[in-house]
C-alpha cells in the first residue's frame, strides 16, 4: 500500500486534477473544529488539493485592549487567549512585565509559578491528547485522560478561587500565596496521573487504527518547522532541538534562580524526527511525565517568605489582611487601585517570552513612562503554527484534517487580533 508522502506527488501531479473539483466548507460548527475555526477546502474527489484557512472571530482586538489596561489589569485578558492553560499564559504577560520592570521576584515566587506553569503544560497536553483520540472515534481513551484533567482545575480553583479563568499573577508577585496543605494534594493528583496515562497508552499509542490514520499524515521536516517559525511541541517532533527553558531559562529552569546558588530543575526535552501527527502525539506524552518530574522536584522544596517583591516598591498589591487592618495597607491598596501610583515602569521596549504547552508565547511591549502599556504585540504560537496548516493537509483525504488538526492544537482565542 502506497504511503502518503508517495501518493501526494503523483495526485498532484495528475493531468486530470481540477476536472472534478467541488469546494467543501469544514467547519466552523464542524465538532474536530472544536471553536471557530473554518477550513475552505478544494477538493479532487476526497482528495485535499487546496485550502484555505479561515481565523473566525473570537476575543477580536486583544493587543489592543492592553492600551487602555494597566499592567495587572490586562491579566485577565490573557485567561482567554489559550483558554487550555491559562495559568501559563499569566506567567508570560508578567514575565515581560516585570522584564520591563527590571524586577527581581522573590525566591518562593519563582518555584510557585514553575510549578503552576508545568501543572498548567499538563493541563494542557491532557486536552491535546484525549482530543487526539476523541476526533478520530477513540472516545475512551478521551474518558481516561480528561477525567485527570478535573484535578488540575481543583488545584487551581484553591490556590486562585478560579478553576479556568485564572488571572493569578501580578507584576512582582501573585494573586496570593498557596493555601495550607495545598503541596499535598497536587502530590495526591500527580500520583493518580500515571497510572491513567499508561491506561490511555495502552488504548492507543499501538492502537492499529490510530497508528494508520497518524503516521506518516501531516509531515513537515525539521528544515520546513524552523522555516514556518514553529516552536514547542509540534517543532521536537520534527526534530528542532529547542525548548526556552533550555535555551532562554528563566524562573527555576535557571541556575542560581534563588541568588544562592541553587541549581535549575532537572528535566529531559523529548525529540523526534518524522514530524508527524503520531510524533506530536508521542511528544506531548512524555512532556507530560517530564513536567510531572519537574513539580516533584519542586514541591517539598518550597522556600518560605514572601510571594510578592518588597513591600516598599509598591507594585505589588498589599495583603488583604493589611488592607483589612492597617491604614497602611488600605492606603496602599487605594493608591494601587484607584490612583495606579507607584506602577509607572522606565520609558523603553522589552520582548519577553516563555515555553508554554504549545510553544513560544511571547509579548512585546513599549512603554512611555505611563501606567498602561504604549503598545503590546503578541507572539502567540497557535497564529505561528497555523499558517501552514494548509500545507500539510495537501494530498490527504477529507477524513485526515480532524487529526491534523487535533495534532495542532490550534486555540482560537490566541488568533484573532
Amino acid at each position: 500500500m502506497a504511503t502518503i508522502p508517495e501518493i501526494r506527488p503523483a495526485m498532484l501531479a495528475r493531468d486530470d486534477v481540477g476536472a472534478d473539483m467541488w469546494t467543501l466548507n469544514f467547519g466552523p460548527q464542524h465538532p474536530a473544529t472544536h471553536t471557530t475555526l473554518r477550513f475552505v477546502l478544494e477538493l479532487d474527489g476526497e482528495i485535499i488539493v487546496a485550502c484555505t484557512p479561515h481565523i473566525g472571530y473570537l476575543h477580536s482586538g486583544f493587543e489592543k485592549l492592553a492600551e487602555h489596561l494597566d499592567y495587572d489589569q490586562y491579566v485577565v485578558v490573557t485567561d482567554r487567549m489559550s483558554y487550555t492553560s491559562p495559568m501559563a499564559n499569566n506567567i508570560a504577560w508578567h514575565t515581560a512585565c516585570e522584564k520591563l520592570f527590571g524586577i527581581e521576584l522573590t525566591p518562593r515566587c519563582k518555584v510557585l509559578r514553575t510549578i503552576i506553569a508545568e501543572l498548567a503544560r499538563i493541563q494542557d497536553h491532557l486536552v491535546t491528547l484525549s482530543v487526539a483520540g476523541l476526533d478520530l472515534g477513540g472516545f475512551t481513551a478521551f474518558m481516561y485522560v480528561f477525567n485527570e484533567r478535573e484535578y488540575f482545575y481543583d488545584l487551581f480553583e484553591e490556590i486562585c478561587g478560579h478553576r479556568f479563568t485564572t488571572s493569578y499573577t501580578r507584576v512582582g508577585g501573585l494573586l496570593a500565596d498557596m493555601p495550607d496543605g495545598w503541596p499535598d494534594r497536587v502530590k495526591a493528583c500527580l500520583a493518580r496521573l500515571p497510572q491513567a496515562l499508561d491506561d490511555f497508552e495502552s488504548l492507543l499509542t499501538r492502537n492499529r487504527i490510530f497508528v494508520e490514520r497518524t503516521k506518516g499524515i501531516g509531515v513537515l521536516t525539521h528544515d520546513e518547522a524552523v522555516a514556518w517559525g514553529w516552536t514547542g511541541p509540534i517543532a521536537r517532533a520534527c526534530g528542532v532541538k529547542r525548548d526556552l527553558r533550555k535555551d532562554e531559562p528563566y524562573l527555576c529552569y535557571a541556575d542560581n534562580w534563588d541568588g544562592r546558588g541553587a541549581g535549575a530543575v532537572s528535566f529531559k526535552v523529548p525529540i523526534c524526527s518524522h514530524g508527524d501527527t503520531y510524533d506530536r502525539y508521542l511528544v506531548r506524552l512524555e512532556e507530560v511525565r517530564q513536567s510531572m518530574g519537574i513539580v516533584e522536584q519542586l514541591i517539598d522544596n518550597i522556600p518560605a517568605g514572601l510571594v510578592d517583591v518588597a513591600a516598599e516598591d509598591k507594585i505589588a498589591l498589599p495583603d488583604k489582611r493589611e488592607v483589612h487592618f492597617s491604614i497602611e495597607g488600605l492606603i496602599r491598596h487605594f493608591e494601587k487601585v484607584m490612583t495606579n501610583r507607584g506602577i509607572e515602569p522606565p520609558i523603553g521596549e522589552v520582548y519577553a517570552a516563555n515555553e508554554t504547552a504549545n510553544g513560544e508565547l511571547g509579548f512585546f511591549l513599549a512603554s512611555d513612562g505611563g501606567n498602561r502599556p504604549y503598545r503590546a504585540r503578541t507572539r502567540a504560537p497557535s497564529f505561528i503554527n497555523y499558517q501552514c496548516f494548509a500545507k500539510l493537509l495537501e494530498g490527504h483525504s477529507i477524513s485526515e484534517v480532524p487529526a491534523v488538526l487535533g495534532s495542532l492544537n490550534i486555540i482560537a482565542g490566541e488568533l484573532d487580533r
